[in-house]
């Protein structure tokens, strides 16, 4: 099932960042989505979302050209998947890191340029200090624009989580991509850090002029920043702006089923009666979360 909207948010300038046409994806003959569309132009914000299980991080792979399609096609910068190299920065599902370890904020960024290129340094001419030089000056500079300087030095294992995301994301960076996916970069994070870290993103996009997609369990905290939305759900998809795609109607026909799109006093979205059972992303490894039947929220 396939659902086209036109989307009303600006027209991309020139050659699309991102472009699916038809994308179709199966895995183990089971239809995760089918018929998605999109063209993101350069410094438009993307949400990929969708209930548990439907596909939203394997999107992201087949955008990676780690998970080929099953049918439809994909291009990155004019390119097939997996062949745009440092232009597509990539912050996979956030990682733990364990309290003890002592390796620096700023090492971790560092990784973003050479963790590739493992090794014991060995003597070189002058020119390739001078190109550590500006290693190092980009890793300050990356590490400035998303408000780490303060912190980058202390242990990542010291850091708290909003602290971290924000290290991991310079690291998706700081080889300055024009197209950056994000999966569920706010998991796991406080009310007060996914805020924080949403604006980061949405700031950088518009700033920066770089192109993001980014897969979320909940809309609410990037809905401000967002240009589309793709919501995939039972083998289908929407995609548009998300006052196009996140209304009863739109929701109601992707699911075959009743679904109401809810509106809170502080203007949160909230879905009632998709067939997933509920999980708020903030309340995902709460106990007290609501239970079943009470709906979720968007995304």
């Amino acid at each position: 099932m396939t659902l086209t909207i036109p989307a009303q948010s600006r027209t991309p300038v020139g050659e699309p960042v991102l472009e699916l046409r038809d994308a179709t994806m199966r895995v183990a003959g089971r239809t995760l989505w089918s018929g998605v569309r999109l063209d993101l132009g350069a410094a438009e914000f993307t949400a990929v979302l969708g209930p548990n299980g439907v596909g939203k991080s394997t999107l992201l792979k087949a955008v990676l050209g780690l998970q080929p399609l099953a049918s439809g096609e994909i291009r990155i910068l004019g390119a097939p998947p997996g062949q745009s190299g440092p232009r597509v920065g990539y912050l996979p599902q956030r990682r733990s890191f364990d309290a003890n370890l002592r390796i620096r904020g700023t090492d971790i960024v560092g990784l973003g340029l050479d963790g590739d290129r493992w090794g014991v340094p060995f003597p070189r001419p002058a020119r390739f200090s001078a190109k550590r030089r500006a290693a190092r000056a980009r890793i300050a500079e990356v590490i400035e624009l998303v408000g780490a300087t303060a912190y980058a030095d202390r242990p990542i294992g010291q850091c708290s989580g909003g602290e971290q995301q924000r290290l991991l994301i310079a690291q998706a960076l700081v080889r300055r991509p024009e197209l950056l996916l994000l999966d569920e970069p706010l998991d796991s994070l406080d009310l007060p850090n996914q805020a924080a870290v949403a604006a980061l993103i949405g700031r950088i996009c518009r700033e920066e002029g770089l192109s993001v997609v980014m897969v979320a369990h909940d809309v609410n905290p990037i809905l401000a920043y967002l240009d589309r939305v793709v919501y995939l759900a039972e083998g289908g998809a929407a995609t548009g702006t998300p006052q196009q795609v996140i209304t009863s109607e739109t929701l109601t026909r992707l699911y075959g089923t009743p679904v109401e799109v809810l509106r809170t006093s502080d203007g949160r979205l909230v879905v009632v009666g998709t067939p997933e059972p509920p999980a708020r992303h903030t309340d995902r490894h709460d106990a007290s979360a609501a239970p079943e039947g009470t709906g979720h929220a968007a995304g």
